[in-house]
């Protein structure tokens, strides 16, 4: 496949998600004509791509796609749930013919087909009549559309006069209120005239003087213009005017000066030209000739500079901003800079130990720039978690109409930004979450009513940043989960013990467990204890964490927590004889000192009081089998895992450390208390600590 194709195919995947997105949307509102044109552009750049791209089949297959969503938008056809459907599994069958993985079933492409053909007016539902249908289809709509389609977000730019009676305020009407309301519309610039304000012993305190030139820029029509107005249409004299729109511009600057006096009607062309014999500025002349008031001239600059504005960010949209690059490309480049982390982390210990005040001066340079480097490439990976949660509405409609539940999707913060690889990590899991929250948690329309609920379900997906964290959530409002039933099965199941009395929250982690599933009967979605426990492993190998909180016939709210990159993290570097250690610097609290006093204050007991609250530890050194004896004062690191706070104890805390995250190989893969390795500026490896693995696997041992 060449780049052209590649380049189609890329954005072929794009326009279908967006597609996805718009017809679940016109299910749901099927007058929706912004949509119905969207639908329409998508499936229309689809067809042209193709054809030129050499995808002739996929172009053959739209056309009459595109014929339909053509006489919709004219309203020669009404949308109902039956059409979306159909598109909805067009878009499928176009999703697998781009692919090119599997061999497409030409009788699945005709019975679409003809699907498609039977909306058109005057057909028949007779397979006989598939040519004749097929002539009347392409006599209705032709192939191309010779002129361009005006988009319903267009932007155009009025310019308004606002000149209110003087007695407007006795009918109740406070004009800065209209102007408020304009300034909602778009991009707004006003101003105000005070010329026609008498002198104090002439002016009515109840009276309004002032008059405005307004410019608007706004994706809405003049109609929508006029009806800030309408209440006060028989109160003023107001003139609204359309001088620039996004197709008008070819290059060239807008009107001069006098021109836009002119019209104005602030004043008349013979002046103007007259005026221009004159080798000053034509606005300084008018003025100094008392033609025309200052506030007129500044109104008409003012007019200049706001369209040019607008003309000057259509034409920097409109310009190639962005670019398309590999995902390789893209990690070669983390690494490298990875790899350069390390070399200034070098030059930086060789520095302090050489002591030259121009090399410390030229290390701490290089490590500013290196660090500006590393966040702008990480930042480079970053992208919206938004694209992730659209793909998911489809999810939702298809299965809640196979289980015949009535479910909605809600998404919240999908413009919160993850790394790339965590994002195509995160698929999985959560499809399973959401296939549970549809599954076992939303329940049938008639069981919900009964209970005092609406019909229809809510699943709900948010996410928001949380210190170098994200919190993914996904909400239902269902039947929640009963830990009592729970702690049966995991009984039944072998899971626990008769005898352990587990907490609530503790329960609810066992659906986590291999094999574990509350299900009563097998089904396609579920019910053979697989999903939750894969769910476990992949959040645990993103360096994440998972609370479940649940209320019967309330919901379950499942919250993942997990690191915004994998590549290169902020680390806290520490000592433990001649072993050195790093731990993330985002689950780090505080650093205090831990005496032999304090040891032996508590008996031998892993415990310590901070500020009145007693909080356990964990000895590194015991915990990594490092021989030697501890130092007289260690330091103890306090983390928070989940909602308790625990200590590590070690050696020495020797800094803050920039850490390159290195994988340790397949050989060490079933070691969960370390999540990966560094390279320090003297060459020794540094061994980076999961700080959750390593207290859950403490804990686990100490019970």
């Amino acid at each position: 496949m060449d780049q052209n194709e590649s380049a189609f195919v890329e954005e072929a995947y794009e326009l279908l998600t967006e597609l996805e997105s718009s017809l679940l949307e016109l299910e749901n509102n099927p007058e929706n004509k912004e949509l119905i044109s969207k639908i329409f552009r998508a499936m229309h750049t689809i067809k042209g791509s193709g054809s030129m791209f050499g995808f002739d089949k996929v172009a053959s297959f739209t056309h009459d796609i595109e014929t339909v969503y053509d006489l919709l938008r004219n309203g020669k056809i009404t949308a109902d749930k039956e059409l979306v459907l159909l598109t909805l599994t067009a878009c499928d069958h176009i999703h697998r013919m781009i692919e090119g993985k599997e061999e497409i079933d030409p009788d699945t492409t005709a019975k679409i087909t003809l699907g498609f053909r039977e909306f058109l007016p005057g057909t028949k539902e007779k397979s006989g009549q598939d040519e004749p249908v097929k002539a009347e289809a392409e006599k209705k709509a032709p192939t191309t559309v010779s002129a361009p389609q005006e988009a319903p977000n267009k932007k155009i730019t009025y310019r308004i006069r606002f000149k209110p009676d003087q007695n407007i305020y006795a009918c109740g009407t406070n004009p800065t209120l209209l102007l408020t309301e304009l300034r909602k519309m778009g991009v707004c610039k006003l101003m105000a005239h005070t010329d026609d304000i008498p002198l104090l012993s002439e002016l009515n305190p109840e009276g309004c003087y002032t008059y405005w030139d307004i410019m608007l820029t706004t994706n809405r029509g003049i109609d929508a213009v006029k009806d800030v107005f309408i209440f006060v249409e028989d109160h003023c004299e107001l003139h609204i005017e359309a001088v620039d729109e996004e197709d008008d511009y070819d290059g060239k600057e807008y009107k001069r000066l006098g021109e836009i006096l002119i019209e104005r009607g602030d004043i008349s062309r013979d002046i103007v030209e007259e005026a221009l014999g004159n080798h000053k500025k034509i606005g300084e002349l008018l003025v100094d000739m008392g033609l025309v008031s200052p506030d007129k001239i500044q109104s008409a600059l003012d007019e200049q500079q706001h369209v040019q504005e607008m003309r000057e960010k259509r034409r920097m949209a409109d310009s190639s901003t962005t670019i398309r690059v590999p995902a390789e490309r893209l990690d070669r480049l983390v690494n490298m800079v990875g790899e350069l982390v390390t070399v200034q982390s070098r030059l930086s210990q060789l520095a302090s130990q050489v002591n030259d005040a121009d090399l410390v001066l030229v290390a701490e340079e290089v490590e500013r720039l290196t660090t500006e480097l590393r966040d702008n490439t990480m930042s480079i990976r970053m992208l919206p978690i938004g694209n992730t949660f659209s793909k998911f509405k489809r999810l939702v409609h298809d299965l809640s109409a196979q289980l015949e539940k009535e479910i909605i999707l809600v998404t919240e913060g999908g413009e919160t930004e993850l790394d790339k690889t965590v994002i195509e990590k995160l698929i999985d899991p959560l499809v399973h979450l959401i296939r549970n929250c549809i599954d076992h948690g939303i329940e049938p329309p008639d069981v919900r009513e009964q209970n005092g609920k609406p019909k229809q379900g809510t699943i709900r997906l948010t996410a928001e940043h949380s210190g170098a964290h994200v919190l993914i959530s996904i909400a239902d409002d269902g039947a929640g989960i009963d830990a009592a039933a729970i702690r049966h099965k995991a009984i039944e199941k072998n899971i626990i013990s008769a005898d352990d009395n587990k907490t609530e929250k503790e329960l609810l982690a066992l659906i986590f467990a291999p094999g574990f599933s509350l299900a009563k009967e097998i089904t396609s979605v579920s019910g053979r204890g697989v999903g939750m426990d894969v769910v476990k492993k992949s959040i645990d190998a993103l360096n994440g964490s998972i609370d479940v909180l649940s209320r019967i016939h309330t919901g379950t709210t499942i919250t993942l927590k997990l690191p915004l990159t994998l590549a290169i993290i902020d680390g806290l570097l520490v000592r433990i004889a001649d072993s050195f250690f790093v731990l993330p610097l985002s689950a780090i609290e505080e650093c205090v000192e831990l005496t032999r006093a304090d040891v032996e204050q508590m008996h031998g007991r892993n415990i310590v009081h901070i500020r009145g609250e007693v909080v356990p530890y964990i000895p590194l050194r015991n915990r990594f089998q490092i021989p030697g004896d501890s130092p007289a004062i260690e330091q103890i690191i306090i983390s928070r895992v989940g909602e308790d706070r625990v200590g590590l104890v070690v050696d020495q805390v020797i800094g803050q450390h920039q850490t390159v995250i290195k994988n340790l190989g397949k050989f060490y893969r079933e070691i969960r208390e370390v999540s990966g390795a560094t390279i320090l500026g003297d060459g020794t490896v540094a061994l980076i600590i999961d700080v959750t693995q390593l207290v859950q696997g403490a804990v686990a041992e100490a019970s």
